[in-house]
């Protein structure tokens, strides 16, 4: 529900027989002439002659649906976190409370007899109360269960708390479209050949799973058909990930009882008591069309469909921490049919992962202590600065804005918040029970307890100091609700952030992502919100009109670029990616010529400072991902494939071609290139 834009999608780590432990991070160059394909013509294909050698020598392994520097980073931190967890579990070890908690909840995780003899058990309580509905007004204490207890739960709809779109000092409600199995609406609607083949898997894995709750193979047939028709109700009166984009269309206020009328069937007020939630409140009901077909269905079902359909999703939200049967099933197929991954990844990784989920400030102390400096801290928020005032100085002779607008955006870039590393204050775990003989109960209540943690923001101010990344994490985003910029420690390390390494790479990587960001403070659905955060229109018709102008072409230009087979990028989708990644880059260049302009720079290993600022901002994004993840994300995910987020930004860019003395007709000089800022 919030507008958080963020740098990539995160992945899993690497198997391989050599894992074990890290005591330290290693260090790994922010440039590494290695990776460059010398046989390439950076002027042709400038993401191959970067990083045609990193491929090469870093297959995608085998429980990865994708492998580039930022998963290889990630898995480095995983193995480090490792270390950190066996230490913690260990009960004789003298830990604080932080880590009796992340040992504990660790240990419990890694306990597979344990897991194994439990079986599907964890899934009785959920599966009785659904048995035991006799009419539909004991659906909205059911439902309200499985939405507090099940950590991927949106069973039927989604219910939970963010700004209020009007007053982004206030917490309110929020009433979202939900209810799929399937990744994304799309996956229901599209007629392609592969999409029917998804569709009928995904028909078969539902029997499956029916069957491992002890249901006959016609009954799990049927059950599945059952699922599949509601779903697919959903799917359709859900809006596109495009749709999504708009916060206008999802920005639906109105009083609880409004919402009520809309859904007669279900009854609010006791599935608010169950949630502990006021019932007199305001709520944003995101998508009210998909609320008339939640009624349609309600309405028109028979009970026991609707039971059907419930078991399904308690079952598919718990099955990645049942026993084995229940995990290779659900991996089968949303992880190697959906993704091509070809094993799934041995369990500390799972467990150290779902440690960072439930625990991950606690987790990230521990971290931050051992890995963060406060030198790189400061380090960042120079470089943050820097690429601030380049914007400044961008905005101030931007051609095409209006004074009036321009006024806006400046009090918008100088009211935004740069938060480095970590938090101020780290989140209180100490209401939070955690057994080391209870897995599947440490799961449950942790989701218990976010669920409800979130919940109580409901009518409350906003905490602006809040994060929503763990400090681990190699990512980084910005918030246009907080209007903050957000750089956890994790992404602040070699190779993305190199204190070793000289200005012109480190502006290129590093640079980059802090412009990337910035920018996204003014991409096509960050720019429709104000200083403070609120969703205020603060453009002059004719500037809006420039703006919308420039961004079509870099969605036209992206629209171009074939993702695998015949599918293309939807440049309507990652139109806010492509325009901060343009933007981001163009704003480095300029703060690091403005950084360095005292001093005489050089040629390192055969490379001008202009050419070593552009092979570091491409090798940040090395990397390769398995064909069918790349049809996966062309449906769900807003960033463009990496090959085209370095192409298709340099491609555009004046300084590259002549770094690289391109000329005007080959392929990485645009004769009509785009740029919005």
């Amino acid at each position: 529900m919030k507008p958080l834009f963020a740098l990539f999608l995160a992945t899993t780590a690497i198997l391989c027989a050599q894992e074990r432990p890290l005591t330290a991070l290693p260090y790994t160059s922010s440039l590494d002439p290695a990776f460059i394909d010398r046989g390439a013509d950076p002027c042709v294909d400038f993401y191959q002659f970067s990083c045609g050698n990193w491929n090469k020598l870093n297959p995608i392994p085998p429980d990865q649906a994708r492998w580039n520097v930022y998963a290889k980073l990630a898995q480095e931190n995983l193995q480090f976190l490792w270390g950190v967890l066996e230490e913690s579990a260990k009960p004789g070890a003298v830990r604080s409370a932080p880590q009796q908690k992340i040992g504990d909840f660790f240990s419990a995780c890694m306990n597979e007899p344990a897991v194994e003899k439990a079986g599907a058990q964890p899934l009785a309580a959920s599966l009785a109360a659904i048995g035991a509905m006799a009419t539909l007004k004991d659906l909205p204490a059911v439902l309200a269960r499985m939405h507090l207890e099940d950590g991927r739960s949106n069973a039927l709809f989604g219910f939970g708390s963010s700004q209020d779109y009007a007053n982004s000092a206030q917490v309110i409600a929020f009433a979202s479209a939900g209810g799929l199995g399937l990744p994304d609406r799309d996956y229901y609607t599209k007629t392609d050949a592969k999409s029917e083949e998804t569709r009928a898997k995904y028909v078969a894995h539902i029997a499956r799973i029916f069957e491992l709750l002890g249901d006959a193979p016609a009954a799990a047939r049927a059950g599945a058909a059952t699922v599949m028709q509601i779903e697919t109700a959903l799917a359709t009166a859900s809006l596109t990930q495009v749709d999504l984009r708009d916060p206008y269309k999802q920005f639906h206020k109105m009083p609880g009882a409004k919402l009520q009328a809309l859904t007669p069937s279900f009854a609010w007020a006791p599935y608010w008591k169950a949630l502990g939630v006021s019932a007199n409140g305001i709520v944003n009901v995101t998508e009210p069309a998909f609320y008339t077909e939640v009624e349609k269905q309600l309405k028109t079902r028979p009970l026991a469909e609707l039971k059907t359909y419930l078991r399904w999703h308690a079952a598919h939200n718990r099955a990645p921490y049942l026993s084995n049967a229940w995990m290779q099933e659900d991996f089968g197929f949303f992880a190697q049919h959906l993704r091509g991954v070809k094993a799934m990844a041995p369990r500390w990784k799972r467990c150290v992962r779902l440690v960072d989920e439930d625990l991950g400030e606690a987790l990230g102390q521990v971290f931050v202590s051992k890995t963060f400096t406060p030198a790189v801290k400061e380090q960042t928020l120079t470089m943050v600065k820097q690429i601030e005032a380049a914007m400044d100085a961008d905005l101030r002779q931007l051609p095409w804005m209006s004074e009036p607008t321009r006024k806006r955006a400046f009090e918008k870039l100088h009211a935004i918040v740069n938060k480095i590393g970590y938090p101020d204050t780290w989140r209180d775990y100490s209401a939070l029970r955690i057994d080391p003989a209870d897995f599947a109960g440490n799961i449950q209540r942790a989701t218990q307890f976010e669920s409800a943690r979130q919940l109580a923001k409901i009518g409350k101010p906003v905490d602006r100091k809040e994060w929503q990344m763990t400090p681990p994490t190699v990512n980084a985003y910005y918030n246009a609700q907080t209007n903050d910029v957000n750089f956890p420690a994790g992404v602040l390390q070699p190779p993305l952030f190199d204190s070793k390494m000289d200005a012109a790479p480190n502006f290129g990587n590093t640079g980059g992502t802090i412009g990337h960001e910035l920018t996204h403070a003014f991409d096509d659905e960050g720019r429709q919100f104000d200083a403070k955060g609120n969703l205020k229109d603060w453009w002059t018709r004719k500037d809006a009109e420039e703006f919308v102008k420039r961004a079509a072409c870099i969605s036209d230009q992206y629209s171009q670029y074939s993702v695998v087979d015949d599918i293309k990028i939807n440049g309507k989708l990652t139109l806010g990616e492509d325009v901060a990644d343009l933007g981001g880059m163009i704003l480095a260049y300029a703060a690091w010529r403005s950084a360095t302009a005292a001093e005489h720079l050089q040629s390192v290993a055969g490379f001008t400072p202009e050419q070593r600022f552009f092979i570091g901002f491409a090798q940040w994004a090395c990397g390769d991902e398995r064909p069918e993840s790349k049809r996966a994300n062309a449906i769900t995910n807003p960033h463009s494939p990496e090959e085209y987020r370095i192409n298709g930004v340099a491609s555009n860019m004046p300084e590259f071609a002549k770094a690289f003395s391109c000329k005007a007709g080959q392929p990485m000089v645009r004769a009509n290139a785009c740029r919005v800022w």
